[in-house]
């Protein structure tokens, strides 16, 4: 590796952000800037938070790069249009915290019924009495499907609210079900979390079936990602008043005006804000200083999801 390895990173403070560069690199930012004058010479390059499209074509033009390092859990979208020898690290753990948070929050929000006070207020109407009681948290199982490490943080956060937790993963370890399992799982639960990445086959997993399964009144969180969902199978138990949900994604993605998931009973809809918060940024210039030391010194790199280890 040269003395000086060029790194792009999307903070115009990248110094101030990293608390100091390491040693061994030259920086460069890019967000709302002009790209470095010399491309050729980029070899470690962190796309901005919602990259989206932009990285697929700014890494064409990387020819020198080895390593891309996400700010997001998810790679799926990055990961098909890396050239070979690329390194591609996520961004795990760096949004445990946010994401659980907001899990918890459209739970609760979703069993005490927060959307109908909101809009109770901004009509400034203080309903003389409720014609059922809410919902509590208390005494109800939680199935979090996809137990990682958000899954982890998820259920600290739940502890203290009295609710028995099933976990459920790709592959069993102990005290969590492997996936194949979920058919007999889902009948008991009362919350099924969706925490589950996107790939070939989660996409679609939520389907007619897999609702069907659930209980009556049970509540679909869905902080993972919209295609994991059949959105037309939902839409059509949600019609029924069966089940409730509380989307944090959906499918399609924005969610475009006028399409039924905005008018459809018994759903709350949240616009891809999972990782959206003050948890945020501290974490991950955590983690990307950390990778940079690690990759200046040669020593193995954290989170790698793609291409050769380093």
């Amino acid at each position: 590796m040269a003395d000086q390895v060029l790194a792009w990173l999307p903070w115009k403070d990248a110094d101030s952000t990293l608390g100091g560069v390491p040693a061994g690199f030259d920086v460069e930012w890019y967000a709302g800037g002009e790209p470095p004058a010399s491309l050729d010479r980029v070899e470690f390059y962190v796309p901005s938070y919602m990259g989206g499209s932009d990285v697929v074509e700014i890494v064409r033009d990387l020819p020198a790069l080895k390593v891309v390092q996400l700010q997001t859990a998810g790679f799926e979208n990055v990961l098909p249009h890396l050239a070979e020898g690329v390194t591609l690290c996520n961004a795990r753990g760096v949004h445990d915290a946010s994401t659980a948070e907001l899990a918890v929050g459209l739970i609760l929000a979703s069993y005490r019924r927060l959307p109908r006070a909101v809009r109770n207020q901004d009509r400034q109407v203080w309903p003389a009495s409720y014609d059922e009681m809410d919902d509590s948290l208390a005494d109800r199982t939680v199935l979090i499907l996809g137990y990682g490490s958000i899954g982890e943080a998820l259920e600290r956060r739940l502890t203290g609210f009295e609710c028995e937790i099933i976990r459920v993963a790709r592959r069993p370890r102990d005290g969590v079900h492997p996936i194949t399992e979920l058919p007999e799982l889902l009948p008991l639960a009362d919350v099924v979390v969706l925490l589950t990445p996107a790939t070939d086959e989660t996409r679609g997993l939520v389907d007619a079936g897999f609702l069907a399964r659930l209980k009556d009144g049970a509540l679909v969180v869905n902080v993972a990602r919209g295609v994991i969902v059949d959105t037309d199978a939902l839409l059509a138990e949600l019609a029924t008043g069966r089940i409730r949900a509380a989307l944090d994604v959906t499918d399609p993605e924005p969610l475009p005006a006028g399409h039924p998931l905005w008018s459809a009973p018994n759903v709350l809809i949240n616009p891809h804000r999972g990782g959206a918060s003050t948890a945020f940024a501290p974490r991950v210039a955590r983690l990307v200083r950390a990778q940079l030391e690690r990759y200046a010194a040669g020593e193995p790199l954290i989170n790698v999801v793609g291409g050769p280890p380093r």
